[in-house]
């Protein structure tokens, strides 16, 4: 497949078909996304392929507080989780928000479940010091999480990239035996698409990409 039509076909896939993914084909995926670039090449990245029933309920159980205030959030107009807007959703709103939400309801069926981890020893983070969330560890692993799902696309699959289970790490860590050093970056989940979409909507590039400084005029194709 054409580098260019995978970039603008693969989408958050969350419902799949039953037909089931092979060893061989989920290795070839892995064998392709390992050559994403990572800081000092250290490649800190590690992935859990979580076949057994009873821990893909358990990682089910743990993230559905998380959803819960993820719709709950939603629902009154929030963006979820955001550290420069406090959320003003009550804590009882939330306890009675259903917690269904798609993929996670259907965990145990997924045809591939992986949960990708970055090991933080190996990671350089230029913001530490900064008095905001950290965002740069995230270079160290999130282009080795997208190239995963651009592998799969190749494959003819289709794939989502999930970090609800971070918000439950500590207890994600007890589960999955995680050493200390690591943390949970993603859980991706793919399979043969219940339908493969093909026009994904985004923004124009001259809606986020200025010339020289945050106020400069929008970049185009005659800039």
């Amino acid at each position: 497949m054409d580098l260019n039509e995978a970039m603008r076909t693969t989408f958050a896939a969350r419902h799949y078909t039953d037909e089931a993914v092979s060893d061989e084909t989920l290795y070839r995926i892995l064998e392709h996304a390992r050559f994403a670039p990572s800081g000092g090449n250290r490649q800190g990245w590690r992935v859990i392929v979580v076949r057994d029933q009873e821990t893909r309920t358990g990682l089910k159980q743990l993230m559905r507080p998380t959803v819960q205030q993820y719709i709950a959030q939603v629902s009154a107009g929030e963006v979820p989780f955001n550290t420069i807007h406090p959320s003003a959703v009550p804590a009882e709103t939330i306890a009675a928000t259903p917690s269904r939400f798609p993929l996670i309801d259907h965990l145990e069926s997924a045809p591939v479940v992986l949960v990708v981890c970055v090991d933080l020893s190996q990671v350089t983070s230029f913001d530490a010091g900064l008095e905001r969330v950290g965002v740069i560890s995230g270079a160290s692993v999130y282009p080795f999480v997208w190239n995963i799902l651009l592998a799969a696309r190749g494959e003819g699959l289709g794939g989502v990239l999930t970090t609800f289970l971070a918000n439950a790490e500590d207890e994600a860590r007890a589960l999955l035996d995680l050493p200390e050093e690591f943390a949970v970056a993603s859980m991706v989940c793919l399979g043969k698409p219940g339908k493969q979409l093909t026009r994904l909507s985004r923004k124009p590039v001259e809606d986020f990409a200025r010339i020289d400084r945050w106020t400069g005029e929008p970049f185009g194709r005659t800039s």
